[in-house]
């Protein structure tokens, strides 16, 4: 019996432990490193997920990082920040790996791939970058969600959605569209504090996709 213990511990211990090299080792998919650009496709992740207030905001900047834009995520009073050229030992890169930061929830495989292969191609500052962005499409699945995805649900998800606006979800979303507390967030009207609050915010092109799209009903489609 002592022995039949001791082996089911030590199989517990062998399988925890290839578990978590199994999440360290975590496969990326690729990420053409040409088509990144810092603006377009690394920042808004920083500023949705780690920039707010209480965490990485200029005015908290916890334990010394400041993630608002390309200057405070690769100057970092830390010195080791980002290293440009080598994720691994680029501080930022390992807590974001191990899926200790940020602290609300886990970026996606995507999301940690987009911000590995820009720290490895020389963590560049990609500015005026291309879009894709067409205003003759402003369907739900097309283009709402996903701006949200990218550019709001690091901060505005249940049971941290900061200033009580919830953008988890089509539910929630489109209460708060039909409300006017969507455009008025993302305009910076009627007394809202214009959302993203850091970076460069939403295009005008972005933005009329949601005019469209609340105009049109805010429709699932």
């Amino acid at each position: 019996m002592v022995r039949l213990k001791l082996t089911l511990g030590l199989a517990f211990v062998t399988v925890f432990l290839l578990t978590q090299v199994s999440c360290k080792n975590e496969v990326l998919p690729d990420v053409n490193a040409d088509e990144l650009c810092f603006e377009r496709d690394v920042l808004p992740i920083f500023v949705s997920n780690c920039a707010m207030g209480g965490c990485h905001d200029a005015g908290t900047g916890a334990d010394g990082y400041v993630l608002t834009n390309y200057g405070t995520i690769t100057g970092s009073d830390k010195g080791k920040g980002i290293v440009a050229g080598d994720p691994r030992e680029s501080e930022i890169w390992e807590v974001i790996q191990s899926g200790e930061m940020p602290p609300k929830r886990e970026l996606t495989s995507m999301e940690k791939s987009i911000i590995k292969t820009w720290i490895a191609d020389g963590a560049k500052n990609g500015m005026n970058c291309s879009s894709d962005c067409d205003t003759a499409v402003f369907t739900y699945s097309g283009a709402i969600s996903p701006i949200i995805v990218k550019q709001c649900i690091g901060c505005h998800q249940y049971p941290n959605a900061n200033g009580g606006l919830d953008l988890g979800g089509y539910s929630n979303i489109k209460q708060t569209a039909l409300s006017g507390a969507l455009m008025n967030s993302l305009k910076g009207t009627n007394g809202y504090q214009k959302m993203p609050p850091t970076g460069n915010g939403l295009s005008a092109c972005e933005i009329e996709q949601f005019q469209k799209w609340i105009n049109n009903g805010a429709p699932e489609d």
